[in-house]
């Protein structure tokens, strides 16, 4: 999946899991690309910029499908250091209700 893709499909999980954690998050990936979420706001804005987030999940894009595509939990991810966490932990918790 291209970045684009990645960023429509969380769009799409805004549009119905939105508000739920409402914080700032970013996703950031190994080629130094982002997904920031502003669930702040309604409708939650999502985008590409590398803004700063209250919370950051560091992921490699092949690991961050998996999660969305439910071939990965997200505990299990962080437990096996596919995942990092960078700020607000319990932000990222949280998480879980989007996806």
């Amino acid at each position: 999946m291209t970045l684009e893709d990645l960023t429509v499909k969380i769009k799409n999980l805004t549009l119905e899991h939105g508000g739920k954690i409402g914080a700032t998050v970013k996703f950031a990936f190994e080629d130094g690309s982002v997904i920031y979420l502003n669930d702040t706001v309604s409708p939650t804005e999502v985008n590409n910029e590398k803004l700063s987030a209250e919370c950051t999940v560091n992921i490699s894009s092949e690991n961050f499908v998996k999660l969305l595509n439910g071939e990965m939990n997200s505990m299990g991810a962080y437990m096996m250091g596919r995942m990092k966490i960078d700020g607000d932990m319990t932000i990222a918790m949280k998480l879980a209700n989007m996806f």
